[in-house]
């Protein structure tokens, strides 16, 4: 059975697409939303990163931790965000190969956002059965693809949660 190479979803959330953009575009704010990422560490302070800057994102999923390092490779205002992870390790990002591309897409709708987030699996130089077995191993039984799949959903709705908290908030 081939597997499927590439996940994404959408949700609209109640603010305007730069505003999301410049958070998306800083790897630093992104353990707020995603139910893996508990950090990042990015060349300057806190900003949008731009095309070419690289980084390093740390995750966990139960009890493993892993580092991972990723180059940026679109990063346009209130459009579009998105990052290769090109190297991976334990304890640093060491073992280089083709593993992941992120893409977040921002499309402006009455001052509100269409958020859609995408997962693109890399690792197209492995043979379908040996991904399967690695993503059952990693993933306690499912295919990266169904997993990210639920990753997505919850990075999203964690994101339309904040800013619809924030909105509430304000109006308070």
């Amino acid at each position: 059975m081939k597997r499927t190479m590439q996940v994404s979803d959408a949700m609209i959330i109640d603010v305007d697409a730069l505003t999301l953009w410049e958070q998306v575009a800083d790897p630093t704010q992104m353990p707020r939303w995603s139910p893996e990422n508990i950090g990042a560490h990015t060349p300057a302070d806190s900003r949008p990163l731009q095309v070419g800057e690289v980084f390093e994102g740390s995750n966990h999923r139960g009890r493993a931790g892993w580092v991972t390092e990723c180059v940026v490779t679109a990063s346009d205002p209130g459009e579009r965000f998105a990052f290769k992870v090109r190297k991976i390790g334990a304890g640093s990002p060491k073992l280089r190969a083709g593993i992941a591309t992120w893409i977040y897409e921002f499309e402006d709708i009455d001052g509100r956002t269409r958020v859609t987030e995408t997962w693109n699996d890399d690792r197209t130089a492995w043979p379908d059965w040996f991904a399967a077995i690695v993503d059952r191993v990693l993933t306690s039984g499912r295919l990266f693809a169904d997993f990210q799949r639920l990753n997505i959903h919850g990075t999203l709705t964690a994101m339309k949660d904040e800013f619809s908290l924030g909105k509430n908030s304000e109006a308070a």
